[in-house]
């Protein structure tokens, strides 16, 4: 949050509230996470994670609740042989990812003018 630029340390120097708003979430959710005292729901985290631009499982591994164990990277598998991990196309991603069926083909589109074309 620091690195961001919040000011979390000094009581007013707005830093909670700034993230929280950032966020589009209340306050006082900032304020039992950064003091550990309630784990904010599922939804809250992935606001934070966005705004921060932290991974959401490194948010919630960081948040102290779990731990790399609780969440293992495992790689989906489309039938290959070797150890390298498949890459989801934009399609899959926006399904993972909760994408509203309405703004997948968007979502797709923008994606793939950020990707390098692989023939």
């Amino acid at each position: 949050m620091r690195e961001r630029g919040y000011d979390i340390d000094s009581p007013r120097g707005g830093g909670k509230s700034k993230l929280a708003d950032d966020a589009g979430v209340h306050r006082a959710a900032v304020s039992r996470l950064i003091q550990r005292q309630s784990m904010p729901d599922l939804e809250t985290m992935r606001r934070l994670a966005a705004v921060l631009g932290v991974p959401l499982r490194d948010m919630l591994i960081r948040s102290g609740r779990l731990s790399e164990s609780d969440l293992p990277i495992v790689a989906a598998r489309g039938g290959e042989s070797d150890d390298a991990p498949r890459l989801l196309s934009p399609e899959e991603a926006a399904r993972r990812m909760g994408v509203p069926p309405e703004l997948q083909a968007v979502f797709v589109r923008v994606t793939k003018a950020f990707l390098p074309q692989i023939e």
